[in-house]
């Protein structure tokens, strides 16, 4: 008989163990794999109810997510997300905070439009501000370095997601780089990623409810063997599972409507860091041809 598996023994063995088996999962235990991914540090510091209620199942249920994962319950699994509190204490709190935010924006009678302006830019800088603790140093650096890799760039982004990858497209345009916005105008949208090779990049920005078009878009890359950057709210997304690398943008959400500030930050820093890396490659090389040249006489 073979020695049962030994439970994660840190929060980012865990998350590697819930992205490695989220597809086999059942639909009662994938809504609490996507709320742990999300929200770890609320995981580790809630009560079983409060839990129940925020991924909507059974306490029960939480028990069996864990104990799936070799955990002896969910008191275990708390402890282990409790211990990595530690290294994220950058961004711990987000998730209330904005839930917080949320419940007195919504219990407020809309006012004058100075009022919805002042909610907005509340909301906003919430997530702006936990953007720049999730997305780390290295993810940033690999994403700029498929861009700056890649012959062609395609760039796709439908329904609430255009505005982002419409604004990547013309950004990358704008500092040279090679690129093809997929706007599916006249559903042509197989049509216009058609010839993607393996020297290209896919960079597909959607968020829940996902496009059926991203989806297959990301289909016929990996078909092509094709690289894909994602830019998703969450890593098990299906715009983000079969990505090479996912860049996980959680938006505000003021009275009902998401925006979309904290994506054309990021989507901002991803161009600008692109166009000053092939700069300094360019000046290096430029400065190398010339230590070489030999000199006159």
């Amino acid at each position: 008989m073979s020695e049962p598996t030994p439970p994660p023994a840190s929060a980012e063995e865990l998350r590697e163990a819930i992205l490695a088996r989220y597809d086999g999962l059942s639909k009662r235990l994938k809504q609490i794999a996507r709320y742990v991914l999300d929200e770890p540090n609320t995981v580790a510091l809630e009560t079983l109810s409060v839990l129940s209620g925020r991924c909507e199942v059974q306490p029960s249920a939480i028990v069996r997510f864990a104990k799936s994962f070799g955990f002896d319950g969910a008191t275990q699994m708390q402890r282990v997300l409790r211990d990595g509190l530690l290294s994220a204490n950058a961004s711990l709190g987000y998730g209330e905070r904005i839930r917080e935010f949320s419940k007195a924006v919504d219990g407020k009678g809309v006012g004058d439009p100075a009022q919805v302006l002042s909610e907005f830019v509340e909301g906003n800088v919430l997530a702006l501000k936990h953007l720049g603790d999730a997305i780390d140093r290295k993810q940033l650096t690999e994403a700029v370095k498929l861009i700056a890799q890649a012959n062609t760039v395609f760039v796709a982004g439908f329904r609430r997601s255009f505005p982002v990858a419409a604004y990547l497209a013309y950004s990358l345009h704008q500092v040279d780089k090679k690129t093809v916005f997929i706007d599916s105008v006249g559903g042509m949208t197989r049509q216009q990623i058609h010839g993607i090779t393996r020297d290209d990049l896919l960079l597909v920005v959607s968020y829940q409810p996902y496009a059926e078009e991203a989806v297959h878009l990301i289909d016929a890359a990996v078909d092509n063997h094709c690289k894909v950057l994602s830019i998703s709210d969450s890593p098990v997304s299906p715009v983000a599972k079969p990505a090479t690398l996912v860049l996980q943008v959680r938006e505000a959400e003021i009275r009902k409507f998401r925006s979309l500030s904290a994506s054309m930050c990021l989507a901002q820093a991803l161009v600008i860091s692109y166009a000053f890396s092939t700069a300094t490659a360019t000046r290096n090389a430029s400065a190398l041809g010339t230590k070489r040249r030999p000199g006159r006489k």
